[in-house]
């Protein structure tokens, strides 16, 4: 589990010997024998355990309340150790912040089943309660912890695209039992020196090492896009997407549930907080996306530059086909007023698509060809694409890969409504 204990405490011989006996796959001990390394060592790493022995020269309330004043994601449990047996002791130091006094000399056999028991509790106060694996606040300290030691093992972000669609029509217990689903495939793929970790309901942090990384995110994507149509209904899986309830007579496709995952392997360079670790996660794990399905995509120092992998600004272009030219004039400008930037000229090979197209399906057909066209494309990957027509038929058009039917006649309120929606939600 990447837990961590700091023994601070000056006496060579029995520091070594506590540490060895909590040493662990899962369990790394550090000794910090000056009470200034050691208040450095806690704000680079914030360890789970902390052990502060007498020894080290000051009192051991005054040191609970100088740690206890450090910030931290998570609060650590501080256990004093002090051949004092008595009772005020004792109860001055568990006031000044301690969680746990033991009196020396203390077996060994004791002493170790003790602090792995606050090592437990203090892991299951960080569990999320669907998944039961440890939440944000402790993936962060892990993390914390890789980018200040020397060893660099891969970090891998899973997650998990369309949730919120399917949670939408399928209700929260679906959902529940579909992400449950997915942590039992990535458990399934780590052993036991792996860590896993939730970001929130639908990221995961993985860390294992370098060279299984693109091992595990192959057969991630794999094993959830060959369990994922048991999670639909008979009509949504024949049909190849969700149709969503929407309000009127529009109708609204939802792409089915997909895993994109980012890796990196080795590339920390610029990369000295958690925060950073992460947004390069979330980009590398962007570029991944494809029209449907799972995909991975994995950072590595020999095929990529420094800084390659960067944010992009927000969208706010969007495409008008619309053969009505009063109308076409109508929306262009209450867009334009809305804050958009607005085009009738259209080329499928742009380097940067708009996040919205607005096309007529025409009589011929050819607005929903067109639309058909650009969701084969892996550049309009995250382009949303409402399709407006004057044939009422809801299924020939999300067949045809819109994200929304709208049947003309239409409120152009209603449009903005939509496109507000699509603009929240989109990815860059």
């Amino acid at each position: 589990m990447f837990s961590n204990i700091l023994i601070i405490d000056k006496r060579k011989e029995l520091s070594v010997k506590y540490k060895k006996s909590l040493e662990g796959e899962q369990i790394t001990v550090n000794i910090s024998r000056d009470l200034k390394d050691a208040i450095m060592f806690i704000q680079n790493n914030e360890p789970d355990v902390i052990i502060v022995s007498e020894s080290i020269g000051e009192a051991l309330d005054s040191i609970c309340n100088k740690i206890r004043v450090l910030t931290y994601d998570t609060r650590p449990v501080i256990v004093a150790l002090s051949k004092s047996a008595e009772l005020e002791d004792k109860i001055r130091v568990l006031e000044s912040g301690a969680d746990d006094y033991i009196s020396e000399p203390v077996n060994t056999e004791e002493f170790k089943i003790r602090i792995k028991a606050h090592l437990r509790r203090d892991i299951e106060s960080n569990l999320d309660d669907v998944t039961l694996l440890p939440d944000k606040k402790y993936v962060r300290k892990v993390l914390k912890r890789i980018l200040n030691s020397g060893n660099k093992p891969a970090v891998l972000l899973a997650g998990m695209e369309n949730f919120n669609d399917y949670k939408r029509k399928y209700s929260e217990i679906a959902s529940n039992k579909l992400v449950q689903t997915f942590v039992a495939i990535m458990k399934s793929a780590l052993n036991d020196v792996d860590f896993i970790g939730q970001l929130d309901e639908t990221n995961f942090v993985i860390v294992t090492n370098p060279y299984s990384a693109e091992k595990i995110a192959a057969f991630l994507t794999f094993a959830f896009d060959t369990v994922i149509s048991k999670f639909y209904s008979q009509s949504d899986a024949k049909r190849g997407y969700m149709l969503l309830k929407s309000d009127g007579t529009a109708g609204m496709r939802g792409n089915f549930v997909s895993v994109l995952i980012g890796g990196i392997i080795d590339n920390y360079e610029m990369i000295k907080t958690p925060k950073e670790l992460l947004t390069r996660l979330m980009s590398i794990k962007k570029t991944a996306k494809i029209p449907s399905g799972s995909n991975y995509a994995i950072d590595r120092v020999k095929i990529t530059g420094d800084n390659s992998v960067v944010s992009s600004e927000v969208n706010q272009e969007i495409y008008i086909k619309e053969p009505d030219e009063a109308l076409a004039i109508l929306l262009r400008t209450t867009l334009e007023l809305q804050g958009y930037n607005v085009s009738e000229n259209f080329d499928i090979n742009s380097v940067q698509p708009p996040a919205v197209m607005i096309i007529d399906s025409g009589e011929d057909g050819a607005g929903l060809e067109l639309c058909s066209d650009l969701k084969k494309n892996t550049n309009f990957v995250n382009t949303k694409i409402i399709v407006t027509t004057s044939i009422h038929d809801k299924t020939s058009v999300l067949n045809a890969g819109a994200d929304l039917y709208l049947p003309k006649p239409y409120e152009v309120t209603d449009l903005i409504r939509w496109i507000a929606y699509f603009m929240r939600n989109l990815e860059y």
